[in-house]
């Protein structure tokens, strides 16, 4: 399933985060809730989660300083989990705080993962994302 459109929500008291029911079924199998190299929190399934680690990590030396930090990065800032009845999710305070969430967050879906967003944060962030992604696909197809 590609996660696609943003979505406002709350957090309860809790810190529950209800996921859109279009994408529940999606984490039957579970969550990955990972702190993000951008002010959010990522969304994964946990099968997809270890195929992009895997990825990041391929080729590179395990005992390099690279290596280490890279998987320290991923794994030690990530959370396993599942949804309850109500397909919500509890967020963790380590990621709450990297994120800044408070209560109101935008949900929006990048593709192969979702992103949690602390609304205003979110909303700061359009006016670059707009300003720059002309340049951005205009670099597609093209070697770096």
């Amino acid at each position: 399933m590609a996660f696609r459109g943003h979505y406002e929500h709350s957090l309860d008291a809790k810190h529950r985060l209800s996921i859109p029911a279009r994408f529940r079924a999606a984490f039957s199998s579970g969550i990955v809730l990972a702190k993000d190299a951008d002010a959010c929190i990522s969304v994964w399934t946990p099968e997809v989660h270890e195929g992009t680690v895997e990825r990041a990590l391929a080729g590179r030396n395990p005992f390099s300083r690279e290596f280490k930090q890279l998987q320290r990065y991923f794994q030690a800032h990530s959370f396993d989990t599942e949804l309850d009845a109500s397909g919500r999710v509890t967020l963790p305070p380590p990621l709450l705080q990297h994120a800044g969430v408070e209560k109101d967050v935008v949900v929006a879906g990048v593709g192969d993962h979702l992103e949690i967003w602390a609304r205003e944060r979110w909303r700061e962030e359009q006016p670059a994302l707009d300003a720059d992604i002309e340049e951005v696909t205009q670099l597609l197809g093209h070697p770096s």
